[in-house]
């Protein structure tokens, strides 16, 4: 990530929660709705808001989770027993809502990887796919890392699957006389969907399945990306996803002109070692 984001809560709070429905959303995306307690308490900034998500390994009999609040929270959680430690990941709010009762439901989307025999891939995925309402879970709110300058002249998008959640959030939340352009690659024709985006930002869906089956996620993003020139030195740009796409992206717009300061970029995970790369 290129900076800490001043969109960082000043206490990041941990909300206790548990699965309502789990649901195939897309040929690639599971999405898992989850509640809670005092969900409706959770303040939703839109954009890329973003948290830790908390849920039980395969290997554990039971959910524990100890109180996490705060900025430090990394080492009280490393220092639990590994064999009682929960899975830790990050994810992006896909859909907040408070219903007409008062209880809120958060939407959380997990890009189904899989692995060479066609099983699916990654713990948080696992868990996801076989998630059952009334599983526990527990997300620590981590704010967002959009950050645009109020001067910016155009705003530059690009992600592969696994930052589609939070352009999703990104298109809908942008004022509606941002100019720009959003790259967002998927697996399937079937992943497309419609993006809530001004009309002065133009999108541009690329198919990984049409375009180069064999190609590494974030590849032809990549390629879309580098045949962009920004407009003057004031715009700002959004680079998420593989690591490649996030490093190679910022290094483009960079030698195009873009000044570091006004490239956000993050590589959640490494296409080689498919791992997740921490924030």
């Amino acid at each position: 990530m290129a900076k800490t984001p001043r969109l960082l809560p000043e206490n990041p709070r941990l909300f206790r929660a548990r699965v309502v429905r789990g649901e195939r959303a897309t040929p690639s995306m599971h999405r898992v709705t989850i509640t809670g307690d005092d969900l409706h308490e959770f303040r939703y900034l839109g954009f890329d808001h973003w948290f830790r998500l908390f849920v039980q390994r395969p290997d554990q009999a039971v959910f524990r989770m100890p109180e996490l609040d705060g900025k430090r929270w990394w080492p009280t959680f490393l220092a639990i027993p590994e064999d009682v430690r929960p899975h830790c990941a990050n994810y992006t709010v896909a859909d907040f809502r408070v219903l007409a009762d008062g209880t809120a439901e958060l939407d959380v989307d997990f890009v189904v990887h899989t692995d060479a025999q066609g099983e699916p891939d990654g713990r948080a995925a696992v868990w996801a796919l076989a998630a059952r309402p009334g599983d526990e879970l527990a997300i620590l709110d981590q704010g967002c890392i959009f950050d645009c300058p109020a001067d910016t002249s155009e705003v530059v998008i690009a992600a592969e699957e696994t930052g589609l959640p939070g352009v999703v959030g990104i298109a809908a939340s942008l004022p509606r006389d941002t100019v720009g352009r959003i790259i967002q690659e998927v697996p399937t024709a079937a992943d497309v969907r419609e993006l809530d985006a001004p009309p002065g930002v133009s999108v541009t869906w690329i198919v990984r399945e049409q375009a180069d089956p064999r190609a590494v996620p974030g590849r032809t993003a990549l390629a879309e990306l580098q045949r962009h020139v920004p407009a003057d030195d004031r715009g700002y740009a959004f680079v998420v996803g593989e690591s490649t796409l996030a490093t190679e992206g910022r290094r483009h717009l960079h030698r195009a002109g873009l000044p570091k300061s006004r490239i956000t970029f993050s590589g959640f995970w490494k296409h080689e070692a498919r791992e997740s790369v921490p924030a």
